[in-house]
């Protein structure tokens, strides 16, 4: 974003706007500095009931977070609105990533750890998550597309981290248009192994398979984890046991 950070030594108060790397920050100890944090920012559960909340990640509450007086904003440049951005950054230190790839989201990881003075826990988080990540490689096979809204249907393209940790695992995907373009009914693939309906930010549910397979009876419809394949902090430490579950349930 060529632009510099300054940041308090010894950070007391920190809000968060970005539920994968809130989520991170809780499993570095840092809970009691978290101050606020997004209505999205669901895990860990039991935080999330007691937290401040300061609006969406496109529509935060400014006034709320003024009030809090954070030492430090944490944000991500897609999940975040660029003028809300600008605003909070003429009054706070505000650190923002921007994650396409596994390598962005281990460098984010590492430098959050590096600079909240907690480097030794993040590395040890870290570690695991490479393991995981190795061990996920390669999982699945088969060509799919990856829907994340209805009406009108947008799904997932290139130059996203869904496509990178979809193709990860194995998926190849069938969207060459770069991040999320919007997909007319016509034009969805017939001929797909898979079109999988993703769990966030449309919250697909059952009843939407049936409406769905009947547009593309040669694939196999199915539900997937958005926070799994979306949230790029510590929830990736469930990636390889995701997918084990989700292949044996295709091979039931």
């Amino acid at each position: 974003m060529n632009r510099q950070v300054h940041i308090p030594t010894d950070v007391k108060r920190i809000v968060s706007l970005v539920p994968s790397q809130t989520e991170y920050l809780y499993d570095l100890g840092l809970g009691d500095k978290i101050v606020g944090q997004t209505i999205f920012c669901i895990h860990p559960e039991d935080k999330f009931k007691a937290s401040t909340k300061v609006g969406g990640t496109k529509k935060l509450q400014l006034d709320k977070i003024r009030d809090l007086k954070p030492d430090l904003i944490i944000g991500n440049k897609e999940e975040n609105d660029k003028e809300q951005i600008e605003t909070l950054e003429k009054e706070f230190p505000v650190w923002m990533s921007d994650i396409f790839t596994y390598t962005d989201a281990r460098e984010m990881m590492l430098s959050l750890a590096e600079l909240l003075n907690v480097s030794e826990r993040g590395q040890v988080i870290v570690n695991e998550i490479d393991t995981e990540w190795e061990r996920s490689r390669g999982m699945m096979q088969g060509s799919m597309l990856y829907l994340i809204w209805k009406d009108p249907f947008i799904a997932v393209g290139t130059h996203t981290f869904i496509h990178h940790l979809c193709e990860h695992v194995g998926f190849e995907n069938s969207c060459e248009t770069e991040r999320y373009p919007e997909i007319p009914k016509s034009k969805i693939p017939n001929m797909l192994d898979y079109l999988l309906l993703s769990s966030e930010p449309f919250p697909f549910t059952d009843k939407h398979i049936k409406e769905i397979q009947d547009l593309c009876p040669n694939s196999k419809v199915l539900l997937i984890d958005g926070e799994i394949c979306s949230w790029y902090g510590s929830r990736l430490k469930y990636i390889h046991t995701y997918f084990s579950s989700f292949k044996k349930e295709l091979e039931i």
